[in-house]
Formats: structure tokens, sequence, C-alpha cells
């Protein structure tokens, strides 16, 4: 997932989600009760409690992406007939939006009467989970990522049952902008102060003509607000996704730091060595299906002294069951995105999402790195900063 701070999930911190669902019962030391202590009925429960969920996940997808979400916070309150109208979209199927995002709690009802004359509004606190692009509670993208995962589930199948995947590019648009739109907030506010606590990489980030190397840089949020936060510095981001890197180029432009970040398509192995004083890795080495190849080529890169700082989900140390929220979300994106787009492109190590940070170590080892450390950032959302040296 190229979307994880210490064992705390996002949404039970930042958003004010509470643990676990209806029906669980908690075994007190953060994750579930033992599946085998559980009745037919709880795990019953349960079920029909994810039910609820997906229902809303999907719900929340088409508000966003058609606009809904949009118009009620900008625009105000609207009736099915003139939220229809503001988006051009079809007003019974908006009328049965609004009504169900009334019913789960999303909207409320500002006017009441008949069915196409009924008014909807849309909360503060809603408004900036569905539509703040600044906003570290903006959640809203997430659900393209399922969006995406839709239209691919009978090639899921068909590659769980007969091996290859589904790669990043067949995910599309909908997962790309879901990856770039959930992350920009956290990079926009928080990169800067959360690099600046560490010194071994503030300092050299700071020094003036510091050339930083992204790695898979998406859409390119890390690289811009790299740049911000580090002036006199240049950065380059690759992405061996084009779509992925001319989304970044129109970033950065807009922006305004299309002077000192550059963006191409291609592998690091094509980069020239010892031209790179820091590099990056923002949540994207445990979808690499090679990368001890990917990372040997970028120590290459690296200038005598330097080193590369990995970004990944902070998952548990090791594997138990009954984990955590943020255990149980990143294997389902795993199930869904990650290993699929891994195992696409054989031979793969089909690292998954819930990439340890034991596995991340061995992996810089066997890529030449001598030093492995795991950096003091606390609180940034579902990730762990490491650094190899």
């Amino acid at each position: 997932m190229k979307i994880a701070s210490g064992s705390k999930s996002r949404t039970s911190n930042q958003v004010g989600a509470e643990p676990g669902c209806r029906g669980e019962r908690d075994r007190g030391d953060g994750g579930q009760m033992d599946a085998s202590q559980q009745t037919a009925d709880e795990v019953a429960e349960r079920l029909f409690g994810s039910l609820l969920g997906t229902v809303e996940i999907v719900s929340v997808f088409i508000g966003d992406r058609l606009g809904w979400y949009r118009s009620l916070a900008d625009e105000g309150p609207a009736s099915a007939v003139e939220l229809a109208g503001r988006t051009g979209t079809q007003v019974r199927y908006a009328r049965e939006w609004l009504e169900q995002q009334a019913v789960v709690g999303l909207l409320v009802v500002d006017k009441d009467g008949e069915p196409d004359d009924r008014r909807f509004a849309i909360p503060a606190s809603t408004a900036e989970v569905m539509t703040d692009s600044t906003s570290l509670a903006y959640l809203a993208p997430i659900a393209r990522m399922f969006g995406a995962v839709g239209p691919a589930l009978p090639r899921l199948l068909e590659a769980y049952r007969n091996g290859g995947g589904v790669s990043w590019d067949e995910l599309g648009d909908d997962a790309r902008e879901s990856q770039a739109d959930a992350n920009r907030p956290w990079y926009e506010k928080q990169l800067g102060p959360a690099l600046a606590g560490v010194p071994a990489v503030h300092d050299v980030l700071s020094e003036p003509g510091c050339r930083i190397l992204d790695v898979g840089s998406g859409g390119g949020w890390s690289s811009i607000a790299l740049a911000r936060a580090y002036p006199e510095a240049t950065v380059l981001g690759i992405d061996i996704d084009q779509p992925s890197v001319d989304m970044a180029v129109a970033n950065a432009h807009e922006a305004g730091v299309g002077d000192r970040v550059r963006f191409v398509c291609q592998d690091a192995a094509t980069l020239e060595e010892g031209t790179v004083d820091v590099a990056f890795a923002f949540e994207c080495v445990h979808d690499m299906p090679r990368p001890v190849d990917v990372l040997s080529a970028v120590r290459r890169t690296l200038v005598p002294g330097g080193s590369l700082v990995v970004m990944d989900e902070a998952v548990a140390d090791s594997f138990a069951p009954d984990g955590d929220e943020l255990e149980r979300m990143m294997y389902g994106f795993s199930l869904f995105v990650c290993l699929p787009d891994g195992l696409s492109s054989p031979p793969s190590v089909g690292t998954g999402t819930v990439m340890r940070p034991s596995t991340l170590q061995g992996y810089g080892e066997a890529a030449g790195f001598s030093g492995f450390e795991v950096l003091p950032i606390e609180g940034f959302g579902f990730w762990r900063f490491y650094r190899l040296f």
C-alpha cells in the first residue's frame, strides 16, 4: 500500500474511531479475542458489522468521485434535484445516496419535506474528512483504493488460483489518486518537521546543493514536500509508472517547485553512481518484486557516507494472531493491492504490505548496506521510518 506510527492506527488516533466492532470482545492488549473463543453468533455479528462498514466505504467512493460531498461543502445544503443539477448526475440516484448518508450519520437533514424536496447538509466534521485535502483526517481517498479493487476482483481470483498478480497499472487512476491524495497532507504538514528531528538526515539535507533521490515517487507529493522543507536542495523523483510521473510533473508545476524537482519514468538501476546525497523510498519497498536489486542500485547512487531513508507501514515486529487495527488493515491492503502488485512482475519475492522490520533489514544487508536503524519519528500516520547506511 502506497498510502503506518508505532502500534497505533491513524484511524483511532486522528479520526476518533473506536477499536473493534460490534460483537468483539477486547483481549485487553490491543488485539481481538482468540478466534476459538468466539461463538457463531459473535462471528456472524462481527461480519454483519463489517458488511455495514463495506457499504459505507463504497458509498463514500460514490460521493467522492461524483463530487457530491464537494458540492455540499462548497455550495451548501441541497435537495436531490439541486445536487444532481449541480453535479450533472441523476436525481433518483442522488436522492437514494443522500438518504443513505443521513441514515448512516454522515449527512444531516437540513429541511424535511417530500422526497425530492428534502434538503441535506454536510456537517463540518464530515466535510473535513471527505473534502479537505490539507487535513490529516482526510480519508475519503482511501475509498478510491477499494473502488479500484472492485473491477479487478476477477483477475485477483485468477491470480490466487494460478499465480501472477494484478499490477498497479491495472488498478488504474483510482488507485494512483487514492495513494497520492491520502498521503499528501502528511507529507505537506509533517514530513519537514519529522526529518528536522533526525540530525543524521536533516544536517545533510540542509547543505547547499544537496541532491535528493525519491524512489517510487508516485504522485510527487513527497518530493515536493522535501523541496519545500529544504529550499537549497534539488530532488529527482523516479517511478516506473508513467501516469504517476505525469501526475507528479503537473503537481510540482502547480506547487511552484518545478525548477528544483524533476520526475522521470525509469528504473533505479539506470542512475549514475555517486550522484545522490540522500535517498528516500516512501511506502514502496514492500511493493517491489525485487527489492534487493532496487536497494542495491540506490546504494550505488549514494556518495560515500550517504544514506537511504525508507518510510513503510508500521506493522508489528513479528506475526501474531488476533492483531490490532493497524495489522488488520495492512493485511487487507496486502491481499487486494500490494501483494498482487508485487507478484505481477516475476520473479518476485512477494513481500506484501506487511513488511516486518527484520525483513527490510535483511533486504538492506543483502543490498550491501552495513547499517540499519529505526528513526525516532513518532505519530506519523500509518508509517515507520528507517535509515539504511
